[in-house]
């Protein structure tokens, strides 16, 4: 994963989706288009580094700022201990960059007929919207 640098606009790079942490928004497999150097704010769903594990890359939502850094969260009722309930706020510094769009591969076993390509192609690539979608974020 790359950041900005100096006198060149945001960087753009690929991520993976594992686990079930960030659905319906996300689901495990869905291949993220990540925008590094951009602003951030709440509502966003972000890349960022385990603040316990650094070498794991997460997928969450941030869901504010709060004293020592970004207060994030799955959007998934499962993701209780995977987002900050489990671990606090995460630093600004390891948040690494905005989800700006994902990508769903054709599953397994789908028809391959030219209408189930084309419903497929529909739905295949979306923005990842910055509201806050989550429920839990707005019951917040």
């Amino acid at each position: 994963m790359s950041g900005r640098r100096r006198g060149q606009g945001p960087a753009l790079g690929f991520a993976e989706v594992v686990g079930p942490s960030m659905v319906p928004t996300l689901v495990h497999g869905d291949r993220l288009l990540v925008r590094y150097g951009v602003p951030l704010r709440t509502g966003d769903v972000a890349v960022m580094r385990h603040p316990l594990q650094q070498d794991l890359l997460i997928v969450k939502r941030l869901a504010g700022w709060r004293p020592g850094g970004w207060w994030v969260l799955g959007d998934s009722e499962l993701a209780e201990g995977t987002d900050s309930r489990a671990f606090g706020p995460v630093p600004e510094e390891l948040v690494l960059g905005r989800v700006a769009a994902r990508y769903r591969g054709m599953r397994p076993g789908l028809q391959r007929s030219p209408g189930a390509v084309l419903a497929w192609l529909a739905s295949a690539v979306r923005p990842v919207s910055a509201a806050p979608t989550s429920r839990r974020l707005r019951a917040r």
